[in-house]
């Protein structure tokens, strides 16, 4: 190997040093779809609490009435209570389930999705519609973290790591991304070596 080849080999190292060092951020922009704030989420709710009560109103009553059962009772254990709250409940984790939007947040344009998965997964549903709606609806107030978590999460979207987004809207979402700007050319100048002498020699007579 002679040394103009030593050199050259040993260039691209130099290169990337001074290529690392020159890297500059370069900023770029995406969009995401926009999260639901409080009050059209509160609205959804209101819509979906009209449509159960309507339902409940037309196919449990009826039945009540047939089998002279009371429902003027307000505990917990009564049987309209019981009855009410299983198709409360199973009425928000089938429809987010399959379709991830009530007949609520789909008047208003908007669908639960997943921030760690690409589609609703039954645990996700389960913690946010039954586990975490469970919680919010006893202690009502919850519902108000809606508008301070992050993400415009409520609590039960914390649980399961959910939000509401708009279907169809848009904002923007800056990134910035290191990008490298060519180097400076270098050049190596080699140091030219000097002719050996050669010593003559005289001739032996």
């Amino acid at each position: 190997m002679t040394n103009n080849e030593f050199v050259l080999q040993g260039t691209p190292s130099v290169n990337q040093e001074l290529l690392d060092k020159t890297a500059t951020p370069l900023v770029t922009t995406n969009y995401k779809l926009k999260t639901a704030g409080f009050w059209v989420r509160f609205w959804a709710f209101v819509l979906d609490g009209i449509i159960i009560s309507a339902v409940v109103g037309i196919a449990i009553n009826p039945i009540f009435y047939l089998m002279d059962w009371s429902m003027s009772e307000s505990v917990w254990y009564a049987p309209m209570s019981i009855i009410s709250a299983i198709f409360y409940y199973s009425y928000f984790v089938l429809m987010t389930r399959f379709y991830g939007q009530t007949l609520g947040k789909m008047a208003f344009g908007l669908r639960v999705v997943s921030l760690k998965h690409d589609q609703l997964k039954w645990s996700d549903v389960l913690f946010r519609e039954w586990v975490g709606r469970l919680i919010s609806n006893i202690v009502m107030p919850l519902y108000v973290f809606v508008a301070i978590l992050p993400d415009n999460q409520g609590i039960h979207d914390f649980f399961a790591d959910t939000t509401v987004v708009h279907e169809k809207v848009y904002v923007e979402n800056e990134s910035a991304q290191a990008t490298a700007q060519p180097a400076p050319a270098t050049t190596i100048q080699e140091t030219p070596k000097e002719p050996e002498k050669i010593e003559e020699k005289p001739e032996e007579l």
